[in-house]
């Protein structure tokens, strides 16, 4: 009796599927396209299904019977300008699907702003968002029956939020990008500014720094007014932070990859062109289909080396890093650490963008965007134009009608004549950080720093001090935040208050180390996601203010050059782990699932003694 149901018309287990998920069967490829919903929509065997799925809107027998199902997760909230938009494009990408004869089902997965978090409490929820997203999707793809799913992403941890979900539940999807926002301006400081521009000038005015350009400290010029005026008029509606920042840098690496359409990522988000990409998406959902094209078909090696490459030509966030680990990992394709490097040392460094030069995505848009960079490092053979992608094309096919970039641009350099002749991302080793570092270089900085460890314990303290003035300009300094990693923050949070704040101050004698994030708006000597982290009882646990740290990023090293292993053995023996201070909710279960962040920070992986079949 137990195999009643165990007809030929319930399918096969789906052959792309993981074993290491629960299994789905779905029709074989070649006849209908709704091979998954199919199991709950055939004869009469869900019943109860079927009659929800009319009263969600199922119009009548044969749509019922015969339509594939179609996910439309938009990553939207309201009060954050890079998801505030993105219903109403889940709205036209739904239309778009009935068009094609499809049902469309909207539903949202949830984030956090990094802006409006940032320096306090609230960005310890940020990163653990990333995997609540894949979560959110694999959970509604799944248990839902879909047979594709289209996302819509706008803020940094929405991106590879949503590439991780796909790899998960591997059924046909394509990434629409919610777009970048507008340039900001400033009318006391007469130039364009971006939200990043509010972060420096906090520094500048904690420091005396801030003026008006023209006649300041005048009435209605002063430096609080300054503040007021970028407060209001740095963010002038909808769209993701304007520099190449981490979610520009997603965006774009997911482009190379194959798994948008081609210029998604440097569509603004309130252009014409982003809302016929959004009409224009369902069509090739049905293409992914059609061909059987599923996400673990793109998010190859190939296809991650591209990403790299890309983030090092543009100039791109660490936190690229960490989120390209995490999408290898899902997808179960090899990527470490020395790949990055390795793709870094081979790669220049071209794009004057934002945060360390003075364009923005806006800029990019104007002079070809995305398709017309890869269109340059294809010919160029830096990037594989072999790569399969959605559309059902080769990544060089989609940008081959693309035009070229203009020859008198000046955003991004020719290869003759890089900002640098290798990537800015460097993966530093050492003492202080054994499983690796990833140090953010430009080569405006300069390529080695030495100075005298100042340690805080979090990044309040340090963030307290540089309100007070109390970093000071003269000798050389390493200021040290640690506790901060993916589990002793917990949350990783990232740390931009700080850095902008050093920037804006003109502290050129500063280099900033933490076992937390930097944003992608930071810029500066900046070494990030030191591995292990202090909560793990990693070497940065073990510093003490004074400590003479190098770094290095020609040799990729980070030490503690006059500490020597008795001594740090010593001081490991004294060392006792922090007690948790969250117990409760979901940063506590974050902190108790998340790995490492040389391993991509990632929620769903550790031993057990349960052997996975193959």
């Amino acid at each position: 009796m137990s195999d009643v149901h165990e007809d030929e018309g319930a399918g096969v287990i789906d052959p792309k599927s993981d074993p290491q998920y629960i299994q789905f069967k779905c029709l074989p490829l070649g006849g209908a396209l709704n091979r998954w919903s199919h199991n709950i929509t055939r004869g009469h065997d869900f019943p109860g299904a079927q009659a929800m799925l009319y009263g969600a809107g199922v119009p009548n027998e044969q749509m019922m019977k015969n339509a594939p199902q179609v996910g439309i997760a938009t990553v939207w909230w309201e009060g954050n300008p890079c998801n505030t938009h993105l219903l109403e494009f889940g709205k036209i990408v739904k239309k778009s699907v009935e068009k094609q004869n499809m049902l469309g089902w909207q539903y949202n997965a949830v984030g956090v702003s990094d802006a409006i978090t940032m320096g306090g409490e609230g960005m310890r929820y940020s990163l653990q968002t990333r995997d609540l997203i894949a979560d959110s999707i694999e959970t509604v793809t799944c248990a839902q029956h879909h047979d594709a799913n289209i996302s819509i992403p706008g803020c940094d941890k929405n991106m590879p939020g949503v590439i991780m979900a796909a790899a998960r539940h591997n059924r046909p999807f394509i990434m629409v990008y919610g777009g970048t926002i507008r340039k900001g301006h400033s009318s006391l400081l007469e130039k364009d500014i971006n939200v990043s521009t509010c972060y420096e000038a906090s520094g500048a005015y904690a420091y005396g720094r801030l003026n008006a350009k023209s006649n300041p400290g005048t009435q209605g010029r002063t430096p609080s007014d300054v503040m007021t005026d970028l407060e209001r008029h740095a963010c002038p509606g909808a769209g993701a932070c304007g520099g190449m920042y981490t979610a520009n840098t997603m965006a774009t690496a997911i482009e190379a990859m194959g798994l948008t359409l081609p210029g998604s990522s440097s569509y603004p988000a309130l252009s014409p062109e982003k809302a016929r990409e959004c009409e224009r998406v369902a069509e090739v959902i049905k293409t992914t289909m059609v061909k059987d094209i599923r996400p673990r078909d793109l998010i190859t090696r190939e296809s991650l080396e591209n990403a790299l490459i890309l983030t090092m030509i543009l100039g791109g966030s660490t936190n690229g890093v960490l989120h390209f680990l995490a999408m290898a990992n899902t997808a179960e394709v090899s990527l470490t650490l020395d790949d990055v490097q390795r793709v870094s040392d081979k790669t220049p460094f071209l794009a004057d963008l934002a945060p360390s030069g003075k364009y923005l995505m806006e800029d990019l848009y104007k002079i070809g965007g995305t398709p017309s960079v890869l269109k340059m490092l294809i010919a160029a053979g830096l990037i594989n134009g072999n790569i399969p992608t959605v559309t059902g094309r080769t990544l060089a096919e989609n940008v081959a009608d693309w035009p070229s970039l203009p020859p008198e641009q000046k955003l991004i350099r020719p290869l003759s004549d890089p900002i640098k002749e290798s990537g800015h991302l460097r993966i530093l080793r050492g003492n202080f950080a054994p499983q690796g570092a990833v140090a953010k270089i430009t080569g405006k900085e300069g390529l080695s720093f030495t100075g005298k460890a100042m340690v805080f314990n979090k990044e309040h303290e340090l963030n307290t001090a540089l309100n007070r003035g109390k970093i000071s300009r003269g000798e050389n300094l390493v200021l040290i935040v640690r506790y901060e990693g993916p589990r002793g923050g917990p949350g990783m949070p990232e740390q931009l208050k700080a850095s902008a704040a050093i920037m804006g101050a003109g502290l050129t004698n500063i280099a900033l180390v933490t076992d937390g994030r930097y944003s992608g708006a930071s810029h500066g000597f900046i070494v990030g996601h030191v591995t292990p982290e202090a909560a793990r009882g990693g070497p940065i646990a073990l510093v003490n203010d004074g400590d003479r740290i190098v770094i290095d990023a020609v040799a990729n090293r980070i030490d503690m050059v006059e500490v020597g292993e008795e001594e740090l053995a010593q001081r490991r023996k004294e060392w006792k782990p922090p007690v948790p201070r969250v117990r409760r909710g979901v940063l506590a279960k974050y902190a108790r699932l998340v790995g490492d962040a040389s391993h991509g920070a990632v929620t769903d992986q550790w031993e057990d003694d349960v052997a996975v079949p193959k």
